[in-house]
């Protein structure tokens, strides 16, 4: 049958971020399904039902794979190579455009699992390249898939992508109901499912970022009893992260510190040195949000800051990595260069999330009041009270105007 089935069986698999053990399960290891993979044994029928359940699809599905392979296959399995290629080498762009091909082939051929699954791939590549507005519209589409209404692990992994792009978009109210449907889905899935844990930690992100660190905080319980200690490290990583920073939201800076050290030990820059720069920048953000000015905060940023110089970064992620050195400035009392550098970032605010670009207004609008410029410290304080209304952050709207509302006491502005 040539290799079409191991094409198909590899790219499936990569979709879903498995490895060759955990497609096999408990019935085939490894290595067997590296055969198969590379066409040097033939599926019988009960392997390719097992390979189904693994996959969460159907078993007629996956035995169309065995056909033989045409020159339309062909150029479609290109296309998914140089998606994947792109995909693994983080050029986001380049994996979009070879997916959106992918996807497009497939629709024409009417296979549907191929085109949910590069659409999916089409609309990672968006999320990751902060094409937020064009994630949006391509997980819409997939959302509204019979496939997706059907399947509740692609539904939950369609809805935790639009959740992400809500995110970004600022569009807080609608990441929280986006990831709250999916948590809601995966509650059916298996509890070490990859797609159950990221539509968890989607939604508590979502919560924090809305002010809500209560439910957020719930949420995160319900993530770490989920760590039995089975996860594999870079996941159990992640999982310390995201609840260490609500920890500190919710200014428990010792459960903050705690959890965050473990993520340190459990992320590793030789696995993912991008992961690796995006924990930096988040713990020294939520560190600096919860007072804690110390050398570890430094360290935190420089790493993330050297991290992107290698890896590469979108500007937006350049951007927020900037808002966090401008805030350490800040809070160090280094007034004058926060100010130059906020003034770089707020000119290309355009690039960043509603409230990500609220950040920006309040920072600038802090660093003019505390250097005696109140009336454009206003001016800055206002806009970020609408960034923030509009992002539907209410904790940060009563902040601005809490700014606004101390200078109008002091007779700072009228």
């Amino acid at each position: 049958m040539g290799n079409s089935f191991g094409d198909r069986l590899r790219a499936e698999r990569l979709s879903r971020s498995l490895t060759q053990a955990e497609l096999g399960g408990d019935l085939y290891s490894a290595s067997y399904v590296s055969l198969l993979e590379n066409a040097r044994r033939e599926p019988t029928a009960e392997v390719i039902v097992q390979l189904a359940k693994q996959l969460q699809l159907a078993p007629h599905a996956v035995q169309e794979w065995t056909t033989p392979v045409s020159a339309e296959e062909t150029e479609y399995l290109l296309a998914v190579l140089y998606a994947r290629q792109s995909w693994d080498m983080r050029d986001y762009a380049r994996a979009a455009t070879h997916a959106a091909k992918a996807a497009s082939m497939a629709q024409e051929n009417k296979d549907t699992v191929s085109w949910w699954n590069m659409a999916h791939l089409h609309a990672s590549a968006l999320l990751k390249n902060a094409e937020f507005e064009q994630c949006q519209e391509v997980t819409s589409a997939i959302l509204k898939h019979p496939l997706s209404e059907e399947t509740p692990g692609l539904e939950v992994r369609a809805r935790q992508l639009m959740a992400s792009a809500c995110l970004g978009l600022g569009k807080l109210p609608e990441a929280v109901e986006h990831a709250s449907v999916a948590v809601a889905r995966g509650a059916s899935l298996p509890q070490e499912s990859t797609a159950y844990i990221a539509a968890i930690r989607t939604l508590i992100a979502a919560l924090a970022e809305s002010g809500r660190l209560d439910d957020a905080w719930v949420h995160c319980q319900t993530l770490s009893d989920l760590d039995d200690g089975s996860m594999l490290p870079q996941l159990a990583g992640e999982v310390c992260w995201v609840i260490g920073n609500v920890a500190f939201m919710r200014n428990d800076v010792e459960q903050g510190l705690a959890y965050h050290a473990k993520a340190s030990l459990l992320l590793s820059p030789a696995s993912d040195l991008a992961l690796w720069a995006r924990f930096n920048k988040a713990t020294a953000s939520v560190r600096l949000s919860a007072g804690v000015v110390e050398p570890a905060t430094l360290e935190a940023i420089e790493k993330a800051e050297l991290a992107q110089s290698v890896v590469g970064a979108n500007l937006a992620d350049e951007l927020e990595v900037a808002l966090i050195r401008a805030r350490w400035l800040y809070l160090t009392g280094a007034l004058d260069p926060a100010l130059e550098l906020l003034g770089d970032i707020y000119r290309q605010r355009e690039s960043l999330a509603k409230h990500t670009a609220g950040e920006v207004a309040l920072l600038l609008g802090k660093t003019h009041k505390a250097m005696g410029q109140f009336p454009e410290a206003l001016q800055l304080l206002t806009e970020a009270k609408e960034q923030f209304a509009h992002a539907g952050a209410g904790d940060r709207v009563a902040l601005a105007l809490d700014n606004i509302l101390e200078m109008r006491a002091a007779g700072r502005v009228s």
